[in-house]
């Protein structure tokens, strides 16, 4: 212990982080040995560059940029029953696997909880957990398989999210056979000075690193290493808040196995032109996605001959990736973002601050970065009122929020 501490004091001697000491000696002994250990495991380099960097975003000025090809599932005519009937065999075969994003709070939502425990409003008051449950099975009872269902908590929320699913029996599927659990990835946060904040439990203060954080969680976690024991082939990714997620598609399947890419995902037509969501597209020849702040207005209205926005493809987070390209994009670090947020942290005196304005920064990595790693993708337009109704605001906000997921809900489940 001694050596180890004199260890960690020559550690934050060198990048001037001693003040992470400064209530080491208040706290209990698991306490004190979990600072030690977060500390040693902390990758001061990285967060040195990050906060030298964090106004520095990307510039994508000299991009090429280009609409990306899609298809439209309704549209696909003789070509449909060909591309479902190739998915539907690997299904069968068991070569899918369902990965759920739940890491968040439902604090937007005024719920005191893991997100994925809210429940919407329903007649059957279920949760979002239980409505994605029951999808996966109503889907694995067609193909007469069970589709492994792996989540992605974060360490804030792994310990309530694991007791939910303990008290309501894991809605049928068995823990560690069917159903697995690991934790999402976190970086420290930092302040306008570049000094690591101490949480108020005394410890290093960290915030989840992004879904973009899901490839390299799923490699350290093993949970790669535990599909390909399964003989899984194809992962689909998608989110917890989007209660109508189709995450069994033997269409979105087919396609990718037909066309031989690694990655499949859908896409939803934007709303309008200026709606503020991130496009697919070709960047320098590679599929990417751009943000609604890069592009330009003219890019945004520009329609192809039959009246199609050509940037109009929004990314909903419905991924499906073949698990060689997960576990590369595992290895290789993503580019982290910094988000500008409000922290609570312990001062050097030892008090708690609850700042009113945000004081720290945060940093995140997104999922769709890593599709410039791979040469091809495919994209499938799906509708709206189908596949995409995320809960991700109040109902003050009167969008993407409890009321219109329900209202979506029911009408595609014909409730009302």
């Amino acid at each position: 212990m001694i050596d180890t501490l004199q260890e960690v004091k020559s550690i934050l001697k060198k990048y001037n982080q001693e003040h992470l000491l400064n209530g080491y000696q208040d706290l209990d002994e698991r306490k004190k040995n979990e600072l030690l250990k977060q500390i040693l495991n902390t990758d001061f380099e990285l967060i040195n560059s990050l906060y030298l960097n964090r106004t520095k975003e990307k510039s994508y000025k000299n991009d090429k940029i280009e609409p990306m090809e899609y298809l439209d599932k309704y549209k696909l005519n003789e070509k449909y029953k060909y591309y479902e009937d190739i998915g539907k065999h690997a299904i069968k075969n068991g070569k899918l696997a369902a990965v759920t994003m739940a890491g968040g709070q439902g604090t937007r939502l005024g719920h005191n909880g893991p997100k994925g425990t809210y429940d919407i409003g329903l007649n059957s008051h279920k949760s979002l957990f239980e409505l994605l449950s029951d999808s996966l099975k109503e889907e694995g009872k067609k193909y007469g398989v069970t589709i492994p269902w792996f989540i992605m908590t974060s360490r804030e929320n792994n310990k309530e999210t694991l007791n939910f699913f303990e008290k309501n029996k894991y809605f049928g599927y068995q823990k560690d056979k069917n159903i697995f659990f690991f934790v999402q990835g976190e970086l420290p946060m930092i302040d306008t000075e570049g000094k690591i904040l101490i949480g108020e439990d005394g410890l290093i203060k960290q915030a989840a690193d992004g879904h973009g954080g899901i490839y390299e969680s799923l490699v350290k976690s093993n949970m790669i290493e535990k599909m390909r024991e399964l003989g899984i082939e194809w992962v689909f990714i998608g989110g917890v808040d989007n209660c109508l997620v189709k995450m069994v598609d033997p269409v979105l399947m087919g396609i990718a196995i037909d066309k031989g890419v690694t990655v499949a995902c859908k896409s939803i037509v934007k709303a309008n032109p200026h709606e503020k969501v991130g496009v697919f597209c070709r960047r320098n020849g590679k599929p990417s996605v751009i943000e609604y702040s890069e592009i330009t207005n003219e890019m945004a209205e520009a329609v192809d001959e039959d009246g199609e926005l050509l940037y109009g493809e929004s990314h909903i987070l419905c991924n499906l990736f073949n698990i060689e390209a997960i576990e590369r994009m595992g290895k290789t670090p993503l580019p982290y973002h910094s988000a500008f947020k409000k922290a609570k942290f312990i001062d050097k005196d030892g008090n708690l601050v609850e700042p009113e304005s945000p004081n720290a920064y945060k940093f995140e990595a997104f999922l769709f970065d890593a599709f410039g790693e791979v040469d091809d993708m495919a994209i499938l337009r799906v509708k709206r009122e189908e596949e995409f109704a995320p809960v991700k605001n109040s109902d003050k906000e009167k969008v993407d929020c409890p009321s219109t997921a329900r209202e979506l809900y029911e009408k595609f489940h014909n409730l009302k």
